[in-house]
């Protein structure tokens, strides 16, 4: 009995296994989101051999797949643009703020070719830049058919990433507004501070 046991969950293992190495990402109008949400997605991806492809716009921390899956698992389709731009936090006011560290977390992720081309079109500022045609396809290997095919069979990650993404999706307004103090508005505590976006 603890035999026949071992066997079928052995047996149900390869078969996870193997199905997470032959699954496929596709990214497709993808505004991007929490960075570490999107670090976590792509490490997964990088350690199960998940095939990722993108396959429409890929903005913000949708881009960490270029740095974070090995350049064999990642490519990307005639219709895929990729967007770039500093890395922001919400403020207590519902208003955007450059966060410095997690701009050059990002950066520091990319590969030297991309970071070479963020470099030659002003680098990660708040004004976002785009990367398309044969200038990805000089960075990021054009997708053949069979890749575009089971592409186009999957599930987009984009808009619902909460459930893909490992997580909910934060919106920069918690549903109230500043706290008013004798001065004027107050900061919360840091602990309420939201984690950077991208």
């Amino acid at each position: 009995m603890r035999l026949s046991s071992l066997l079928t969950a052995a047996v149900a293992a390869a078969t996870v296994f193997s199905s997470s190495a032959n699954a496929t990402i596709r990214l497709a109008n993808d505004p991007g989101g929490l960075i570490a949400a999107y670090e976590h997605r792509f490490v997964r991806a990088r350690s199960t051999g998940e095939r990722v492809v993108i396959d429409g716009s890929c903005l913000s921390a949708c881009t960490l797949a270029i740095g974070l899956v090995p350049p064999a698992q990642v490519c990307a389709t005639p219709k895929a643009v990729l967007g770039f731009h500093a890395a922001w936090t919400p403020t207590p006011w519902g208003q955007k703020q450059v966060s410095g560290p997690a701009t050059q977390h990002m950066y520091s992720i990319y590969r030297p070719e991309l970071q070479a081309w963020i470099n030659s079109h002003g680098g990660l500022t708040p004004h976002m830049i785009f990367l398309r045609g044969p200038e990805l396809a000089s960075i990021v290997a054009p997708c053949s058919d069979a890749d575009i095919a089971a592409a186009r069979t999957v599930h987009v990650s984009s808009r619902h990433r909460g459930r893909h993404m490992g997580g909910p999706r934060f919106r920069p307004f918690y549903g109230a507004p500043p706290m008013m103090g004798p001065m004027g508005p107050m900061m919360p505590p840091p602990m309420m501070m939201p984690p950077p976006m991208y």
